[in-house]
């Protein structure tokens, strides 16, 4: 199981946990605000601001919050302007991370980024230290129980996807940047249920690590996600299946 599996799991299940404190609905408003900024407010002539459409309707978003994020992107009511950066660097054990943010304030942000690096073991490194090391993809998790796995293959790769696997509970599927939205909507057409879909970043190989590297990289990873600024945050770590359950038995 890759790290990037891992994460994206421990991610998914914090996630309602996430949702009471608002930091789901903080995040999705500052996504759709830059993507009507960018493209427009029409989700059918603007991919970005449809995918992350959906992920507000996966999240139970209400209405009026999305259309205040359209009109605060488009123009058409006042909000904040925020610029969208990405930072790298290094956790415990050398595992790279990548950290994408949408911030009104650059300075602050980066400096409160690299005090959360330097407590917790790592730190921020120049653009594109760790870049290399990963590949855009979209990402889908569709629970496995009710879903026939060799038929879900037909229909992913008929649409363009990569790859289809069982992670856990979920099938994660994976796609290119341009067969994502496809993929996405022929699973929606189907009337399969989503838990996430989204644009990721997938490592080409993965760093595996003890129990005390684990807890210090999900640590970091976990106060990364929280931050007000941080959209995303990715990493190469891999933790075996018999530490994890270490990690778990023993928070």
């Amino acid at each position: 199981m890759s790290g990037h599996s891992k994460w994206a799991s421990i991610k998914h299940k914090k996630g309602a946990a996430d949702a009471k404190r608002g930091k789901v609905f903080t995040k999705i408003i500052k996504e759709i605000t830059v993507a009507a900024r960018m493209g427009g407010g029409d989700p059918d002539g603007n991919p970005r601001l449809r995918t992350v459409l959906a992920a507000a309707k996966q999240a139970n978003m209400p209405a009026d919050n999305i259309t205040r994020a359209i009109k605060k992107g488009t123009g058409e009511l006042e909000g904040t302007q925020y610029e969208e950066i990405t930072y790298e660097g290094y956790g415990s054990g050398g595992a790279a991370i990548i950290v994408e943010a949408m911030t009104d304030n650059k300075n602050r942000t980066v400096g409160e980024l690299r005090a959360l690096f330097g407590k917790n073991g790592g730190n921020i490194g120049a653009n594109g230290c760790v870049a290399w090391m990963f590949q855009k993809k979209g990402l889908i998790l569709v629970k496995a129980e009710g879903n026939d796995e060799d038929e879900l293959m037909e229909l992913v790769m008929e649409a363009g996807g990569d790859d289809i696997k069982r992670v856990d509970e979920h099938f994660e599927i994976l796609t290119s940047i341009e067969s994502f939205e496809s993929t996405r909507q022929c699973l929606e057409d189907k009337g399969i249920a989503m838990e996430v879909a989204e644009l990721t970043q997938v490592p080409d190989n993965t760093v595996s690590v003890d129990e005390k590297t684990g807890r210090s990289l999900l640590k970091l990873m976990d106060l990364l996600d929280d931050h007000d600024d941080v959209q995303k945050a990715y990493s190469n770590f891999d933790i075996p299946e018999d530490v994890m359950a270490a990690i778990e038995a023993n928070p």
